[in-house]
């Protein structure tokens, strides 16, 4: 059974920082392009970052600058780091993987709560 496992979130003031991290099991890791998205109510799940096993990089554009998505391959980890964090930014975030190689294998977190408030 594959699974990706989202921490790292919580209450955070703005400006503030915090780590996201997904860790996966039973996947080759370094065949994955990886993936956050987030899900704020009443919104649509929208792409944050994306990632491929090669490090090319794509961020949606309210947080570029100000997040930054990264892997550890030999930890089967992804990160989200974010910074200077804004009202706007609260959301559910998920951490998603679609195979490279083998795209119809796609598997998706349950989710981590972040709220950004004063």
């Amino acid at each position: 059974q594959v699974q990706l496992v989202e921490s790292g979130g919580g209450l955070v003031q703005p400006g503030g920082s915090l780590r996201l991290s997904c860790a996966a099991s039973e996947i080759a890791f370094s065949g994955y392009a990886m993936a956050w998205y987030r899900q704020a109510p009443g919104k649509q799940r929208d792409l944050v970052a994306r990632m491929t096993s090669g490090s090319n990089t794509y961020y949606k554009d309210s947080v570029k600058g100000r997040f930054t998505i990264s892997r550890d391959n030999a930890k089967n980890t992804a990160y989200l780091q974010m910074n200077s964090l804004k009202p706007e930014d609260t959301a559910v975030y998920y951490c998603y993987a679609e195979g490279l190689i083998a795209p119809m294998r796609r598997y998706w977190g349950q989710g981590t709560q972040v709220t950004v408030s004063s």
